[in-house]
C-alpha cells in the first residue's frame, strides 16, 4: 500500500447548501489529517450544485493524480420531481467515473427530506458523514492497492 502521507485526495463539494457541504468537508479533512494524510495532498473543488459533481470528478480522475475522490452535497426534497433527477443522476455520474477510471469515488451527497436532516448528518459527532467519507476513502485506497 502507498504510504498514508503520500495519498492524494480530491474533494468535490457543492456550493449550493454550503452550510452542509462545508461541515462535511471540515470533518472529513480533520479525519484525514488525524490518520496521517498531509493537508497539502488534499485538494478541494467547488461546483455550483450537485449535478455538476460528476463532471469535475471525471476531469480529476482523468488526471490520475488522486487515489480517491470524495463527493459532498445536499439535495433537499421539494414539491417537484427535480429532487429525484438531481440525486439519481449525480449518483449515477459518480459511479460511472469510479468504474471507468477505477478510482474510489466516495459518495456523500445527502439526499434528504428536510435540510435539518442533512445538517445533523454533517455536524454530529457519531455517524458523521464527513468522517465516514474519509474512512471509506482510506479503506478503499488500501483495498484497491491489494487487488
Amino acid at each position: 500500500m502507498k504510504r498514508i502521507k503520500d495519498i492524494h485526495i480530491g474533494i468535490i463539494g457543492s456550493s449550493f447548501r454550503e452550510d452542509v457541504t462545508s461541515e462535511l468537508e471540515k470533518r472529513c479533512i480533520a479525519a484525514l489529517k488525524r490518520r496521517g494524510v498531509k493537508v497539502g495532498n488534499i485538494d478541494v473543488f467547488r461546483v455550483p450544485g450537485s449535478l455538476e459533481i460528476p463532471l469535475v470528478a471525471k476531469k480529476l480522475a482523468k488526471k490520475r493524480r488522486y487515489d480517491a475522490l470524495i463527493a459532498f452535497g445536499a439535495i433537499v426534497k421539494g414539491k417537484t420531481y427535480h429532487f429525484e433527477q438531481i440525486a439519481n443522476e449525480c449518483a449515477r455520474g459518480c459511479m460511472d467515473v469510479s468504474l471507468e477510471y477505477e478510482i474510489p469515488v466516495i459518495f456523500e451527497v445527502l439526499a434528504v427530506y428536510r435540510l435539518k436532516d442533512a445538517l445533523e448528518r454533517a455536524t454530529r459527532k457519531k455517524e458523521n458523514k464527513g468522517i465516514e467519507a474519509a474512512e471509506s476513502a482510506l479503506s478503499m485506497i488500501e483495498l484497491m492497492s491489494e487487488l
